[in-house]
């Protein structure tokens, strides 16, 4: 006996557009509206004042070497031609990136704390990263059309377990010493998962975050097939007219914008990790100190 579970996936895809049109609308404008907004606020600053922003931010995060390369890179980008394309990959990349946030950071949060939403959660996110990523384009188009608001959802279901896994991991791996210090401080649910597990849990949250960046901006550059624009576009093109020139700048553009959105975030995660040290520190001082206190 078949199972031609295609029919079935047709049937419910059809049901949802003729009966959640309203709700599709509202989600497409939302997200539209997210990613045009950062589109226009990039697309309003002068090439010099953008690579000026990126080189202090380098210099600030990682060191003065990387900010040189970060500005030499970026110079190159403007003479390829792609500086403007690289401002509107990097709003979707943004928009995407914030809304698997929205969506990841609370639901990692609750697989940590409930383990039945873990094992509900854990196989969605397999089939999630499993899944090529090629096929969410023909659902994100079907619901959304061609444009930056579908390519930016199907980048948005592509990129997110990984913040949701680590967030889970990371807040699950918070010694029991410092749970049981906020118990014991009479710390509530609350308390103890603002002040202790996240701050905590940081480093393997920033490394989520950092892995969400890096996929969805290799999905963007996929989504260019739905109409997403971009650097994509030039790949594409690339590709369509067999131009290896053409490809190559895209491809490098790319990887530029890669590098410099990686090691900046990666800068974030250790800078957390040795605040968080430091913070552990004074954490178990204060602890002892008011044992001392108490037992005098």
């Amino acid at each position: 006996m078949n199972f031609d579970i295609g029919d079935g996936v047709d049937t419910a895809v059809n049901y949802v557009l003729d009966n959640f049109s309203p709700v599709l609308d509202f989600i497409a404008a939302v997200i539209g509206f997210v990613t045009s907004t950062i589109l226009d606020a990039l697309a309003a600053l002068p090439m010099p004042v953008g690579i000026a922003i990126f080189v202090l931010l380098s210099l600030w995060r990682v060191g003065f070497g990387f900010a040189v390369l970060t500005g030499l890179a970026l110079w190159l980008v403007d003479h390829m031609g792609l500086w403007a394309a690289m401002m509107e990959t990097l709003s979707l990349v943004i928009a995407s990136t914030l809304m698997a946030m929205i969506i990841g950071l609370p639901l990692g949060i609750a697989m940590a704390r409930k383990d039945s939403v873990a094992t509900v959660v854990r196989p969605i996110l397999d089939l999630m990263q499993t899944m090529p990523a090629f096929v969410y384009l023909i659902p994100a188009a079907m619901f959304f059309g061609l444009g930056a608001v579908p390519g930016a959802i199907a980048t948005v279901i592509f990129s997110m377990p990984p913040v949701v896994r680590l967030t889970n991991l990371g807040i699950r791996q918070v010694h029991n010493e410092f749970i049981e210090a906020g118990n014991a401080f009479g710390c509530t649910g609350t308390q103890l998962l603002f002040k202790i597990q996240l701050p905590n849990a940081l480093p393997s949250i920033m490394a989520g975050i950092n892995q969400t960046i890096m996929l969805s901006l290799s999905m963007v550059v996929i989504a260019s097939m739905i109409g997403a624009g971009g650097i994509g576009n030039t790949v594409l093109t690339g590709i369509q007219r067999l131009d290896v020139g053409t490809g190559f700048e895209g491809g490098l553009a790319v990887v530029i914008l890669a590098v410099i959105l990686d090691r900046i975030t990666q800068s974030l995660g250790q800078k957390t990790t040795k605040r968080t040290a430091l913070w552990a520190t004074l954490f178990r001082k204060n602890e002892r100190e008011e044992l001392a206190t108490a037992n005098a």
